[in-house]
């Protein structure tokens, strides 16, 4: 007696083939003009090369890029958590900003010697104080240092050790 034939009926494709995911893909390319740019492109390689590398070449635009790297080595060391109430903070004081201005406008009448010893004694004052004190006691301790090289600052260790 002859053996069964097993026979399994293939699934019916669901999404597109690699093939026509790639002629689908050149066919918007070609239709938003990204073809042709892209040709013209490696038609003059020569001339944009050269460009790119006179213009990368200049001692500003070195500047930048090596002042671009080192403010984002210096964002990557601050905790993402802390850089966000940092970034709150800030927002909340630039919204604080238009009514305190408003409120001047409007007492036009300058404090005197009373309002001026009120404020002296305005412990909610000083308490939203100390925090700006503190860093610009760090950040004067960290200006009066002597200037580093940017690669030495990054070799590892951090400037506070």
């Amino acid at each position: 007696m002859a053996e069964r034939i097993k026979f399994q009926v293939p699934p019916t494709p669901i999404e597109p083939t690699a093939r026509e995911a790639m002629d689908e893909l050149i066919e918007n390319l070609h239709q938003h003009g990204f073809l042709r740019l892209a040709n013209d492109l490696v038609k003059s390689n020569s001339e944009v090369g050269k460009i790119l590398v006179s213009g990368l070449n200049q001692p500003g635009t070195q500047n930048a890029l090596q002042n671009l790297s080192l403010l984002m080595m210096t964002l990557g060391s601050v905790p993402p958590e802390r850089f966000n109430h940092l970034l709150l903070a800030v927002r909340d004081a630039a919204m604080a900003v238009r009514p305190a201005q408003e409120q001047e406008r409007q007492e036009k009448a300058a404090p005197g010697i009373r309002g001026i010893i009120r404020l002296l004694r305005d412990e909610e004052l000083w308490r939203g104080l100390r925090p700006i004190f503190a860093a610009l006691k760090v950040f004067s301790q960290q200006i009066e240092r002597e200037e580093q090289k940017p690669i030495t600052r990054f070799s590892g260790k951090s400037s506070r050790e």
